[in-house]
C-alpha cells in the first residue's frame, strides 16, 4: 500500500495554514509553484510572490490564490458573482479544460503580484498572448503534452544552470523588491 500524497498529510495542512498565517500578518508570502494547471503563465518552480486581496480587490483575470485547506491553489479569476454576504469566485487553471467548482469568497487569500522565474520578476499577465492561449489549449486537451514539456523544460534548466549562467530576458519582467 503506498503513503498518502505529501500535500495530503497533517503536516502539509499546518504549513498551509502557517503560510495562510504569514500572508495575512505579513503582507506578502512567497511560494514555489509545483503543479502545472496555469502553464503557460506559471511554471513548476516558479516563485509566486501573493499578496492578500479581498474579494472587491480581485478582478477578472488576475491569478486569485485560495486555500482548499490542505493546499493552495493559484488560478486565473473568470468571474465573481453574489452579494457581499455569499459572493463566489469563478476560477480556472489556463491548462485545464474546465473551471473549478465557485468558490465562497472566504477562501480567498490573496492575488499573485509578481511570478519569479530565473532571477526574473513579472507581473502575471490578465491575458495571455495568442501563442500562450494556443499552447494553454494543447495542454487543455492533452495532460501527457503538458507533463512531457514540462519535463523537458525541467531538464533543459538543469543543464543550463551546470554550464552556464547567462539568462534570455523576458519582456515582461519589471523591477521587483517585494
Amino acid at each position: 500500500m503506498s503513503s498518502p500524497a505529501p500535500w495530503l498529510s497533517e503536516t502539509h495542512a499546518l504549513r498551509c495554514e502557517l503560510a495562510g498565517d504569514v500572508l495575512r500578518t505579513s503582507g506578502w508570502l512567497r511560494l514555489r509553484a509545483t503543479g502545472w494547471s496555469m502553464l503557460p503563465a506559471i511554471w513548476p518552480s516558479d516563485v509566486l510572490v501573493i499578496e492578500p486581496a479581498c474579494a472587491s480587490a480581485v478582478s477578472k483575470g488576475e491569478i486569485a490564490v485560495f486555500s482548499t485547506g490542505r493546499q493552495f491553489v493559484a488560478h486565473r479569476v473568470l468571474a465573481k458573482t453574489g452579494d457581499r454576504d455569499s459572493s463566489t469566485i469563478q476560477t480556472q487553471g489556463d491548462a485545464l479544460p474546465r473551471p473549478d467548482s465557485p468558490l465562497p469568497c472566504r477562501y480567498l487569500l490573496g492575488k499573485v503580484s509578481f511570478i519569479l522565474r530565473n532571477g526574473h520578476c513579472i507581473e502575471p499577465p490578465k491575458t495571455l498572448r495568442l501563442s500562450e492561449r494556443a499552447l494553454a489549449s494543447v495542454f487543455q486537451r492533452s495532460p501527457l503534452a503538458a507533463r512531457i514539456v514540462v519535463g523537458v523544460r525541467g531538464m533543459r534548466q538543469a543543464s543550463n544552470s551546470q554550464t552556464s549562467q547567462f539568462q534570455i530576458p523576458n519582456d515582461r519582467a519589471v523591477p521587483c523588491q517585494p
